[in-house]
């Protein structure tokens, strides 16, 4: 086993991560950054799928200029989604771009041992750090509904462990959920030739506007103005002055991450969706059970009258809950000493967390912070109070 020391180690090189080491080594700290880049999205996102978010927020942060998503394909337009792997493409461009020497491994547990963190890597390396900052993004907190919980793997699974959906082709395939996750699953699913039936407990589904159309200027005044999560006075405020948000009760930002871009469908997605999927709406699930090598549903609509569904494979496009007992790399005792939101940690005006020098970025900071956390867009506020916080004076 080796040693060695590090002021900062930042645990994860997606979005979050790279943008926070991209401003702490602007700054002239010293920082180690784990993980290999845009590993998550590379590997765990199905290919095919495209963006929700516009162009113009879909940037990692740095405080070089020329790292910007439309630095690296000049000229995409708004209302122009963004594949999966343009996307990828863009966040190792930036890796390089911004000169992070990230390192392609990853971390196996995180303890403290007096002011000082031990992270010892699966290479067997230990380094001593005095401040650890998790870009871990959302793969440990996928939701999956209890009463799927239990069926094994080979029938079931969360979206986020679907790389390649042909797999399923000429297969009846259950897909949980009436969000983008869920709504573009079902679509890649008819495009691999399966044969998905979307399970959702709404009566509606619910699409985005096509920007801009049917809007004239005056009613986009009134709209309000545009920001990283759409339109408004409201939506602009949560997208692009978090410090305001996390002044709020705990009760209120919890409402306003529920409530904000809520489950609904690209306006782009729409027409391959219609026609193609079959949809089983207001739908609640009772129970699930493999009989042979399939499996079967039961669920319960909105007048209480059960039904039943045989299909071959579940997927739950269930979305993700942060939960700080999910992130088994910290120690134990480290997780018993950080204070909380609910099940997310409880963040001060800086990403730290009440363990001195322990800091969470994205998802698990939507609860201090609100919604904004959830989508790349937040990478620049987020990188820039953490280095404010760790270089006082040098962001």
């Amino acid at each position: 086993m080796s040693t060695s020391s590090a002021e900062t180690v930042v645990v994860g090189a997606g979005p979050y991560g790279l943008s926070v080491a991209a401003h702490l080594r602007g700054a002239g700290m010293d920082c180690r950054i784990i993980g290999t880049p845009m590993r998550f999205w590379n590997t765990a996102m199905p290919e095919g799928m495209f963006l929700k978010s516009e162009p113009f927020a879909s940037s990692l942060s740095s405080p070089d200029a020329g790292t910007r998503f439309l630095d690296f394909r000049p000229g995409w337009r708004t209302g122009q989604p963004i594949p999966l792997d343009t996307f990828t493409s863009y966040g190792e461009w930036f890796t390089r771009e911004a000169g992070l020497p990230a390192e392609p491994t990853l971390v196996a547990d995180v303890s403290r041992t007096g002011d000082r963190f031990e992270v010892a890597l699966e290479t067997g390396e230990v380094v001593s750090a005095a401040n650890v900052v998790l870009g871990i993004g959302v793969g440990a907190f996928a939701d999956m509904p209890p009463e799927l919980r239990n069926l094994p793997g080979e029938v079931c699974g969360h979206s986020s462990g679907y790389r390649d959906l042909s797999v399923f082709k000429g297969r009846r395939v259950a897909v949980v959920g009436a969000g983008q996750s869920a709504l573009e699953t079902a679509v890649l699913l008819t495009e691999h030739g399966a044969e998905p039936h979307l399970v959702t407990r709404t009566t509606r589904l619910a699409w985005n506007a096509t920007p801009g159309v049917g809007a004239s200027p005056l009613t986009r005044l009134l709209r309000g103005p545009r920001s990283g999560l759409g339109r408004g006075w409201r939506t602009w405020v949560w997208s692009e002055r978090p410090r305001y948000t996390r002044l709020l009760s705990d009760a209120a930002r919890a409402r306003i991450v529920r409530n904000t871009l809520g489950p609904a469908g690209a306006w782009w997605l729409r027409d391959r969706f219609e026609g193609a999927v079959t949809v089983r709406p207001g739908q609640r699930l009772s129970g699930a059970d493999v009989v042979g090598d399939r499996v079967t549903l039961s669920t319960v609509d909105r007048t209480g009258m059960p039904w039943i569904l045989n299909v071959d494979h579940v997927i739950a496009a269930t979305g993700f809950t942060p939960d700080v007992d999910r992130v088994g790399i910290l120690s134990p005792g480290l997780r018993r000493e950080i204070t909380r939101i609910g099940r997310s940690p409880r963040l001060d005006a800086g990403f730290e967390s009440s363990v001195p020098g322990l800091f969470f970025t994205g998802l698990a900071a939507a609860a201090s912070f609100g919604p904004v956390m959830r989508f790349v867009h937040g990478t620049d506020f987020c990188a820039r109070r953490i280095t404010r916080r760790l270089c006082p004076g040098r962001d």
